[in-house]
């Protein structure tokens, strides 16, 4: 198998595990991602945008539907006065714990066929890869603190 393909085929692979604890937790995959992100602080709406990588619109629906399922709540962006951010409430705290442990748990299983030095070369190399992109820091390892979840 291909470079190209053995990526997008694995990110096939993380989506649907993604999809099914979603699913098990009451959750869209997207409002899951949110979840996640939103972890390690309350976010602006266009830190959101940019980090999800959804229009202004389709964020507004997402929290909109989050918010009106009690997970997450708008509040004051205290460094600027005409702008809200979205926060996990209590409720949506607990549920995005649970969600991320099973993710993880979940996803850490995928490479199960490998041995231990051959799971840690895969994480150095997709590791690499995503900080050599800048991709988005919207799901870490487990472990790593609340402040690296941004």
């Amino acid at each position: 198998m291909g470079l190209a393909a053995a990526l997008v085929r694995s990110s096939f692979l993380v989506n649907a595990v993604y999809a099914q604890v979603s699913r098990e937790h009451g959750l869209t995959p997207q409002q899951g991602q949110l979840l996640c992100v939103l972890m390690a602080q309350p976010y602006g709406m266009s830190e959101l945008c940019s980090m999800l990588g959804l229009a202004k619109s389709s964020l507004t629906g997402l929290v909109d539907r989050t918010e009106n399922n009690g997970l997450v709540r708008r509040e004051n962006d205290p460094r600027d006065s005409r702008a809200v951010r979205a926060a996990l409430t209590s409720r949506g705290a607990r549920l995005a714990d649970r969600f991320y442990t099973d993710a993880c748990r979940r996803i850490e299983q995928l490479p199960a066929g490998l041995d231990a030095a051959g799971r840690d070369t895969l994480a150095a190399l997709l590791g690499r890869v995503v900080r050599d992109n800048d991709g988005p820091v919207v799901f870490v390892e487990p472990g790593h603190g609340a402040a690296a979840r941004g």
